[in-house]
């Protein structure tokens, strides 16, 4: 699973940089986007609906968030 560390980015970063991922990653394959701003929530879950892929969110400390984002063509 390729792991994404965005603790401390500021929105559209966090974005970008899983779309980045996306591009490279195989079907079925995972990744996790970890952050600590709750709009890139929305924004994530924006993306992925958009690009028709599955994603969890869950917040693992107060106000940290680890979503799973799952490419399946």
């Amino acid at each position: 699973m390729v792991k994404i560390d965005c603790l401390g980015d500021m929105c559209p970063v966090p974005v970008l940089r899983l779309k980045n991922v996306m591009d490279s990653i195989k079907n079925g394959e995972e990744c996790m986007l970890v952050t600590d701003h709750s709009c890139t929530i929305t924004n994530i879950k924006s993306f992925c609906k958009a690009n028709h892929l599955k994603y969890k969110a869950e917040e693992v400390i107060n106000g940290v968030w680890e979503v799973t984002i799952s490419l399946n063509k």
